[in-house]
């Protein structure tokens, strides 16, 4: 069985492909990364392939800049790339961010800005997969998610999924918070991409929604992602929103908090991610694949630890991040280190852990239900059918059946509503080229002001990114 991975260079990538080889979590005979810039192919792409030496399976893992040589054959593809790099993610963030409006690589502007630089890279990779293998199955975790995702579906011939592990994540937090196994936990869950709520949460067959909601603020303490939500909205909400939902009910204490820190997320994570660039070619050059594997693991660790600590405190916490990880025993290839991927050396965690999980569930191997992006048939009644929506779905060898989800709140049906119609237009734009379309779509984003912010953010866009744009007449 054939693996190949659409942005192979990307710094998550030797995290996963080491979780992949030392777990047994997928039987894959290849694992073929396809890379386009040299430098990464020299440094993250590099150490993907000699961590496969260093675990004992020497030539498991290739590396080519050309994509078909990376497709043909395929029977399963992870998309992670990242059209315009780290400094395209600023650049969408700082245009929303000038103006006072949520600066979020997937939500609002942001997100809007790298849907468009993105959707016609991708359905170009998706004409080569169908000729170069038919019948492989794309997951796709190049964000947004969703987006990406409901425009492989409508307009390629491709079979997709989209797999992201926030609301996975946010319900294991939640076990742990009361000292449950995940298999002793049932749940409803629905929503959109980035914009999802938990309304049930069973342990051993009974509910204990209520009592995390009269609990929130010791919840909020014990995790302190939960701490972006005020308890009180929560508690009359009746449901518990995944992390990303912060940008939609606080978009004002978001955007002072990027103004305390002095730079927004991707910011931080573009010098986080040029540091690691350079330190794992450093390591290369003085030493080997257990320094540069070393050097990986504690930026990785660092870039986990700091994760939404700027949005939602004012403050990245890299220094203490930093402390702490540097005080640890410096990371060896078969450690299985927390924070690159690899939580108790097991099978790996995060988005590529759920990825993993979908193609035990669709090669046959072990079914079950899985979070998904995928078609929403008659799981959330009030959006259309082929709209791509995020919930729980029984993948097994016949392919995604989404599931029936349980009551959400009014006020979330409505924010998802609007936030599918933007969507849905946005898509529209991409496929057509139509700028103005792509105006009108982002104007539609409950975050975005009107037309006339939306026009003005969508010239600046356009101009700064330039190449990557130029395709909207």
């Amino acid at each position: 069985m054939k693996l190949a991975i659409l942005g192979g260079g990307g710094v998550r990538i030797p995290g996963f492909v080491r979780g992949i080889l030392s777990s047994g979590a997928a039987a894959f005979d290849e694992i073929c990364l396809f890379e386009p810039d040299e430098l990464r192919r020299n440094t993250t792409g590099r150490l993907a392939v000699e961590l496969a030496t260093a675990l004992g399976q020497p030539g498991a893992v290739r590396l080519t800049p050309d994509v078909e040589e990376a497709l043909q054959d395929a029977d399963f593809v992870f998309s992670a790339i990242r059209v315009g790099g780290d400094r395209a993610r600023v650049i969408d963030e700082e245009v929303a961010l000038r103006r006072g409006i949520v600066g979020q690589e997937t939500t609002g502007p942001g997100g809007c800005a790298m849907a468009l630089r993105t959707i016609p890279v991708l359905l170009s990779y998706c004409e080569v997969l169908a000729r170069c293998a038919p019948g492989a199955v794309l997951i796709n975790f190049t964000n947004p998610v969703g987006v990406i995702t409901q425009a492989v579906s409508l307009h390629s011939g491709v079979r997709v999924v989209g797999v992201c592990d926030t609301p996975s994540s946010a319900l294991d937090r939640l076990a742990t918070f009361l000292g449950a196994g995940r298999g002793q936990v049932a749940f409803s869950y629905g929503g959109l991409n980035h914009l999802g709520w938990i309304t049930s949460f069973a342990v051993d067959g009974e509910e204990r929604i209520g009592a995390l909601l009269d609990r929130y603020e010791e919840l909020a303490r014990f995790d302190h992602v939960f701490a972006a939500f005020d308890p009180a909205l929560v508690r009359r909400l009746g449901a518990i929103p995944t992390e990303y939902v912060y940008y939609f009910y606080e978009p004002a204490r978001y955007v002072a908090a990027v103004a305390r820190a002095g730079a927004s997320r991707g910011a931080d994570v573009q010098r986080l991610n040029s540091e690691l660039l350079d330190a794992i070619m450093a390591a290369f050059g003085a030493g080997g694949v257990n320094d540069a594997w070393a050097a990986y693991s504690m930026l990785m660790g660092v870039r986990r630890d700091t994760y939404m600590r700027t949005d939602t405190e004012g403050e990245n916490q890299q220094a203490q991040a930093r402390a702490r990880r540097r005080a640890a025993r410096p990371a060896e290839p078969g450690d299985g280190q927390p924070g690159a991927g690899q939580p108790n050396g097991g099978r790996p965690g995060g988005y590529e852990g759920v990825a993993l999980r979908v193609i035990d569930g669709l090669t046959g191997r072990s079914p079950g239900e899985v979070i998904v992006n995928t078609r929403n048939g008659a799981s959330l009644g009030f959006l259309d059918q082929d709209d791509v929506v995020e919930v729980p779905a029984l993948v097994h060898g016949g392919g995604v059946s989404p599931l029936a989800v349980g009551p959400l709140p009014r006020s979330a049906r409505g924010l998802i509503t609007q936030t599918k119609q933007y969507e849905r237009e946005l898509v529209d734009a991409a496929v057509s080229g139509d700028a103005d379309l792509a105006a009108l779509a982002l104007a539609l984003h409950p975050l975005v002001p009107g037309v006339t912010v939306a026009r003005e953010m969508m010239s600046e866009y356009r101009e700064l990114h330039g190449p990557h744009l130029a395709y909207l007449r």
